[in-house]
C-alpha cells in the first residue's frame, strides 16, 4: 500500500523563488530514494480561519505565504529507509541547503490512503 508524507510550511513570500528552488533540488533527491512523486504548492486562496486554518496552524506573517506539499512512496517501508537516507543526504544538510523558511513551524505527518479514486 502507498504511504504519503504531508506538509504546511508558512515561507516569506520574498523567498519564494529561493522556495521553488529548495523543494526541486529535495525532489529530485526524494525520487532517487524511492519517492513516487512530489508536489509542492504555493498558496494561493488560503483563508485565515476563526477557530483553525493553514495560516493559524503554521502561524503565519504577514508577509508570508502557505505552502501545502505532498510526497507519495510506494510503501511506509521505502519511506522509512527514504527518510533515513534523506536525512543524511550531504546535499540536503543546513549548512549546504539552508531551508528559505522557518522549519520549527512547519507541520507534517505521513499517512496511510484510504480513498484513491
Amino acid at each position: 500500500m502507498k504511504y504519503v508524507d504531508g506538509f504546511v510550511a508558512a515561507v516569506p513570500t520574498a523567498n519564494r523563488e529561493a522556495y521553488i528552488k529548495h523543494a526541486s533540488e529535495a525532489a529530485v533527491i526524494f525520487k532517487e530514494l524511492g519517492a513516487l512523486s512530489v508536489v509542492e504548492c504555493w498558496g494561493d486562496e488560503v483563508p485565515e480561519g476563526k477557530v483553525t486554518s493553514f495560516p493559524m496552524a503554521v502561524q503565519c506573517k504577514p508577509d508570508e505565504t502557505v505552502v501545502f506539499a505532498w510526497i507519495t512512496w510506494p510503501s511506509k517501508e521505502v519511506h522509512d529507509e527514504g527518510m533515513k537516507k534523506m536525512m543524511e543526504d550531504p546535499r540536503m544538510q543546513p549548512d549546504v541547503n539552508p531551508m528559505p523558511f522557518d522549519g520549527k513551524r512547519m507541520i507534517y505527518g505521513g499517512f496511510v490512503p484510504v480513498v484513491n479514486e
